[in-house]
């Protein structure tokens, strides 16, 4: 079967975790990064039904987004814990895939021993170079402060601006959008994304011991058109882990085309 199922789970702290299914066949679980959810990300969906003969794919709304409810305090383990969850629900093991700060929880889930066979990470955001500036040190503090004081637009400009690199000016063109009113949905959970990045948007060299662990087989994808510190740590992160493999793939800067994703999967999964 191939439509959209649209269901639920329970996550061990008691958060309802909403996710969507299509297909067919092994369980492939896709992470979207920060802000981002299957209702605004069509990719999954499009890549979803493109697999649909192979894959059973999932694709969630992250706690405190979209239809999942959330749980606090917060910690990067109790996501790790959803998407436990999740595969438990699809089957195990389970291929992977992980959007930008997604992917970086998929390495966190994988260090942490969940049944994964697989890993498929799109341009992780790691700023490992003086490319580009790093993240202020501050910044999680600043994300929870403007949340705290009821300011969730200024936690989504210091997003778009400190981690997404967008300049000011365009970032008020949005501000005047219909899409300010999503963005400022799901600002609380932006903290989140900037806790599971942690020091690896930084400038300095990615941690040696924290993927250790991971032995599951992986590939690094890059869109051709990306930032070019996107595509050094994409470098950075295949050289750290010895099961990874490189990929450039078709696209521009933070993003690629669904069929050309779809065919890096199943070439992937099906390499022999």
């Amino acid at each position: 079967m191939t439509e959209n199922a649209r269901a639920a789970v329970v996550s061990a702290d008691g958060t309802v975790i909403a996710f969507s299914a299509w297909g067919r066949g092994e369980p492939l679980i896709i992470i979207d990064g920060a802000t981002a959810y299957p209702a605004i990300n069509p990719l999954d969906e499009e890549i979803g039904r493109l697999l649909g003969d192979e894959f059973r794919t999932y694709a969630y709304d992250r706690r405190g987004r979209g239809e999942s409810t959330d749980t606090a305090p917060y910690a990067v383990s109790r996501e790790i814990e959803d998407l436990a969850a999740l595969i438990t629900v699809a089957g195990a093991p389970a291929t992977v895939f992980g959007w930008s700060s997604g992917a970086v929880l998929a390495l966190d889930a994988a260090a942490a021993g969940l049944p994964i066979s697989r890993l498929v990470l799109f341009e992780p955001p790691f700023v490992v170079d003086d490319s580009r500036p790093p993240l202020p040190a501050d910044y999680v503090r600043r994300l929870d402060a403007a949340v705290a004081d009821g300011r969730p637009g200024d936690a989504a400009e210091l997003f778009l601006t400190a981690a997404a690199g967008m300049p000011a000016e365009a970032v008020e063109g949005i501000r005047q959008s219909d899409f300010w009113p999503v963005m400022e949905a799901v600002a609380p959970t932006i903290a989140y994304d900037g806790r599971i990045i942690g020091t690896t948007m930084s400038g300095a060299p990615l941690p040696r011991d924290r993927w250790a662990a991971v032995n599951a087989p992986t590939l690094v994808l890059h869109g051709t058109g990306t930032f070019p510190f996107i595509v050094t740590a994409a470098h950075a992160l295949t050289e750290l882990l010895p099961t990874a493999a490189l990929r450039a793939v078709e696209g521009e800067q933070h993003s690629a085309p669904a069929d050309v994703l779809a065919a890096a999967l199943r070439d992937f999964a099906y390499a022999r």
